[in-house]
């Protein structure tokens, strides 16, 4: 690929004008419903992320989905370092020699799978990802729950998964409990299908997750939280205290009594806690859920 060639990236200059589809054609990609390929091509849009990630110029940032690099080119501008994780082994190849110089590097993996350690050298980083629709919930939880989790992530993702991150009681879900244990979700904007090629059918969203710099939670207790939640959930018509005492096969007056020693109503409904909620119900019957395990 020349300097001259209309899919160039440069990381020095603007994303070039070449219509998605001639790029596309030319590497023989047809976007993938399997793989969630719907690329960005808003210049505004491209510009509202990367504000919104501010990377300074010597932070290191994680770029998911990056796709013909849209993208990438602005944080590149902004960052010291872009790793840039493609699945689609044609679109990594052509990111590759589009991004010839520093400071991007790309890499052709999953990122449900890739080591992050590795990937990252160990140094704090920021994530900001276009993500597929099939998929983002597990990479959110994936990223969140890495040993070295992000600063931050900034990640478009559908409106309804958004909102579903951000609800708060009585709308709670696993997911929103997960993400809320690990960070601060907020939703800084929406957008239409018109935003993507090919366009989607459902609107969508970008959403910021500040990470706590510290867990709450670690080592046994971590998992006593998140199979107490799982437990709650797991019947979500029932009160709080049959849906545990059930999954943990444990005697109902014994988790009933406990709940109420940590504050909490037994006959709640699993989506009506929040995370402190959960929090003290792990103090109360964590004990429990490691003799059943």
């Amino acid at each position: 690929m020349t300097n001259d060639d209309p899919g160039r990236i440069s990381s020095g200059h603007p994303w070039p004008h070449a219509p998605g589809r001639e790029v596309l054609e030319r590497l023989g990609v047809r976007p993938s419903k399997a793989l969630g390929q719907n690329f960005l091509h808003d210049p505004k849009i491209v510009r509202r992320i990367a504000d919104e990630a501010d990377p300074a110029p010597t932070d290191l940032v994680v770029e998911v989905g990056p796709g013909l690099g849209i993208l990438t080119a602005e944080l590149a501008r902004r960052a010291e370092r872009v790793v840039a994780v493609e699945l689609d082994h044609r679109l990594a190849e052509y990111l590759r020699d589009a991004f010839s110089d520093p400071p991007v590097h790309v890499v052709g993996a999953d990122i449900l799978t890739v080591d992050l350690h590795l990937l990252t050298s160990g140094r704090p980083y920021t994530v900001v990802a276009n993500l597929p629709y099939s998929v983002a919930a597990a990479a959110i939880e994936r990223l969140l729950e890495a040993d070295r989790p992000p600063i931050a992530l900034v990640v478009m993702v559908q409106r309804e998964v958004a909102k579903r991150i951000v609800a708060r009681p009585p709308d709670m879900s696993v997911l929103a409990v997960a993400v809320q244990f690990h960070g601060r979700p907020r939703i800084v904007f929406r957008l239409g299908p018109g935003a993507f090629f090919p366009p989607p059918k459902v609107d969508s969203a970008v959403l910021r997750i500040d990470v706590n710099p510290e867990p709450r939670l670690t080592g046994e207790r971590r998992l006593a939280f998140f199979r107490l939640v799982r437990a709650g959930f797991s019947q979500r018509r029932k009160r709080l205290a049959n849906a545990i005492a059930a999954s943990l096969d444990s005697p109902k007056p014994d988790v009933e009594q406990r709940l109420r020693a940590v504050g909490i109503d037994p006959d709640r409904r699993a989506e009506t806690l929040t995370v402190e909620d959960w929090l003290a119900v792990e103090r109360g019957l964590g004990a429990l859920t490691r003799a059943a395990h």
